[in-house]
């Protein structure tokens, strides 16, 4: 049996404050992370470009994160997250103001946001990590659900701020306050955050750094780490093109959008996604994290099939299933994360979280690509075309499903029935 009142109090001194500042941090590097998906309606006429290159675009973000990831996060197990944190909150600096003064179309956009993808990549498990290390068991997963609920909120809210900012001083203006932001992230956890020295190998030596193979041997942790790759693809369609369906159903539709507007309902995708994140992971550990999964997966075949054959037809319609799906996506967002965390060696956490990212974000590169590839495909947008590009999605989450069935991964410290 698990002791969960002493799972629940192995908190670290600190820890309580930690989990403050890197949440604090995390809202102002995540604050203009969706700038460029939330204006890709006005790019794609300014500079000419095709349904594929948008996507490209959007997926070189993940590309570089997905390549990058292994070496940053891998680098936390034997040197201090705070200084590899330090350094992925600069890149995201620097992309968000070269973005600004330099993106002129399609090759300047793709390597910036690859630049940005870099910066992510630096900032976002490495903040899980400073996080892990301090605390275990059931307190570990509503910390994950924290910090992911911290990003979700200015993730979310990165969308209707780019749109009133883009109106205000146009798209530029909107990349430079993101890089602003950016900087209060920076200067938070260069002053404030705590140093923190890897622990001391107890006995015998360390494990190879960049050595993956007991990672990838370790079958409950790599169970969620799978369905974490579809899960990225899927948000990272929805993410990379929610605003340009909605634009073009509202079009087609010849609605006024003004109150909720495409970069409204993508806010509001987000925020109700975050909160149902948040309540999923509480659901996961009261009924099973396996039953949560695989209910969250289920949802999203069909939901993705409804958004594209059914939404495109009417634009209320689409903004609603915009937001229910998007709550079905996130459903289990941190339970995944959560998944792979608790079930990590913990002289391997690091290697594992980035081997779960990695795995992630290449979902996520390919998530945007195909949907803009198939779009293409089919001769540009159409009721059909958009039922195809969110219909692949289905496709890849019973894939998805049926792999999680067959690792059969075991809950965390915490979960009912551990």
């Amino acid at each position: 049996m698990i002791d969960e009142k002493n799972t629940d109090s192995a908190a670290k001194p600190g820890a309580a404050r930690l989990v403050a500042l890197v949440c604090m941090a995390q809202v102002l590097a995540q604050i203009g992370a969706y700038t460029w998906p939330a204006l890709l309606p006005e790019f794609i006429p300014l500079w000419g470009l095709d349904y594929s290159q948008a996507g490209w675009i959007t997926a070189s973000f993940y590309l570089t994160y997905m390549l990058t990831v292994p070496i940053l996060v891998t680098l936390t197990d034997r040197v201090d997250p705070r200084r590899v944190y330090l350094f992925g909150v600069g890149c995201t600096i620097i992309a968000h103001f070269l973005f600004a003064f330099y993106a002129e179309g399609f090759w300047s956009a793709l390597l910036i946001r690859a630049l940005a993808g870099m910066g992510w990549a630096g900032t976002y498990m490495t903040g899980l990590k400073l996080l892990a290390d301090r605390v275990e068991g059931k307190l570990l997963s509503r910390a994950v659900t924290g910090h992911a609920a911290s990003m979700g909120v200015s993730g979310a809210l990165s969308f209707v701020i780019a749109g009133g900012l883009a109106e205000l001083w146009g798209w530029r203006g909107a990349f430079m306050v993101a890089g602003s932001c950016a900087v209060g992230a920076w200067l938070i956890a260069a002053f404030f955050a705590p140093k923190q020295a890897p622990k001391p190998k107890e006995g015998g030596p360390r494990p190879a750094l960049f050595d993956f193979r007991p990672v990838f041997a370790n079958r409950n942790a790599m169970a969620y780490s799978v369905g974490y790759c579809i899960h990225t693809w899927e948000m990272g369609a929805m993410r990379g093109w929610a605003v340009a369906f909605l634009a073009y159903v509202a079009l087609r539709d010849g609605v006024e959008t003004s109150l909720f507007g495409p970069t409204v309902m993508a806010t509001a995708m987000a925020l109700f996604g975050t909160w149902a994140s948040v309540g999923g992971n509480e659901i996961s550990i009261r009924l099973g994290r396996q039953r949560l999964v695989h209910l969250a997966m289920a949802g999203s075949i069909v939901r993705a099939l409804a958004m594209g054959f059914i939404g495109a037809f009417n634009y209320p319609l689409a903004a609603i299933l915009v937001v229910l799906y998007g709550m079905v996506i996130w459903l289990d967002s941190s339970s995944l994360t959560a998944g792979a965390a608790g079930n990590a060696d913990p002289e391997r956490r690091g290697a594992t979280l980035a081997v779960h990212s990695m795995l992630g974000y290449g979902g996520g590169f390919v998530g945007p690509i195909a949907v803009g590839w198939i779009l293409d495909l089919a001769g540009g947008p159409s009721h059909m075309a958009w039922g195809l590009a969110f219909g692949h999605i289905a496709l890849a989450m019973l894939g998805a499903r049926i792999a999680f069935t067959w690792l059969r991964p075991r809950s965390m410290a915490g979960d009912k029935g551990h």
